[in-house]
């Protein structure tokens, strides 16, 4: 059955209800649309349990898929033991749930890099400087190999060195945990780089406030992968849904802050928002 229509949705961060509230603004059918979540599905909202479930049950269907955000990961982190579950974070639901363990299961197997179509990639943070779509894709492949490993003695290995900044900078000759763990920052942590696509971890502001010296947004450097692809990003909260240019897209509106949560129809370039119902909850 050929899709109606393809969106790309924003971090919900267990947003249920605004997830809820935008699917019904876009007249959402099962049968007919498809959703492409860019990643952060859980985390501060009131509801991340059930948001894992919903979205699980409709990939089940074959009408959402979802890449991995550096929230999403987290948890995993949490579930495996390798970090303790942040107050803030608002993910004890998800691991004391009954079926806490399935979700977690569902959830690491989820990819880093997805395309839509031909035309299309989607990756949580977006794609550096120095890659093209296909080899983050590559990359983003060496990566769930280790997190959606059937031996999970290979996930808590990736997991127990997937933490840190280091190494900043991208080669190819970069090898072991190194090596993944810079394609993970690069894929669900960048904002800033340099010209060379060096990584840049402190800034989370708005594009209005001063900036480290000799670093910009990754996307204002010349990007080979929006040459080919139209690449869509969440990540960035400050952007708010911004429009970078016809070629890269950033989908988070800030809902866990109380602002939007945003879906792109593919179809038309339209984008739908609505206000995150809860906002004065928490």
């Amino acid at each position: 059955m050929t899709t109606r229509y393809n969106y790309v949705i924003g971090d919900v961060q267990g947003c249920f209800e605004a997830l809820k509230a935008l699917l019904k603004e876009i007249q959402f059918d099962p049968d007919l649309d498809k959703l492409w979540f860019a990643g952060d599905l859980v985390a501060r909202g009131e509801n991340s349990v059930g948001v894992l479930r919903f979205v699980k049950k409709l990939a089940e269907r074959g009408c959402a898929e979802t890449v991995l955000g550096n929230h999403d990961l987290t948890l995993i982190a949490c579930a495996r033991g390798h970090k303790k579950v942040k107050a803030r974070d608002n993910t004890q639901q998800v691991l004391d749930a009954i079926d806490g363990d399935e979700l977690i299961d569902w959830l690491r197997r989820q990819p880093l890099c997805l395309f839509p179509d031909r035309q299309t990639v989607i990756t949580h943070a977006g794609i550096p400087c120095i890659w093209t779509a296909e080899q983050a894709f590559d990359l983003a492949c060496e990566v769930e190999t280790y997190i959606g490993h059937n031996d999970l003695t290979q996930l808590d290995a990736f997991l127990s060195e997937m933490y840190g900044e280091a190494p900043t900078l991208w080669s190819d000759q970069l090898t072991g945990m190194d090596r993944l763990r810079a394609i993970t920052n690069y894929l669900t942590r960048m904002r800033l780089t340099d010209v060379h696509g060096r990584l840049e971890f402190s800034f989370k502001d708005e594009l209005t406030e001063p900036m480290p010296k000799g670093f910009l947004p990754w996307f204002d450097f010349d990007c080979p992968a929006a040459h080919t692809h139209q690449i869509f990003f969440g990540h960035w909260a400050a952007l708010q849904g911004m429009t970078i240019n016809e070629r890269i897209q950033n989908v988070d509106g800030g809902c866990v802050w109380g602002r939007r949560l945003i879906a792109y129809r593919l179809e038309d370039q339209r984008a739908f928002s609505v206000q995150n119902p809860l906002a004065e909850d928490w």
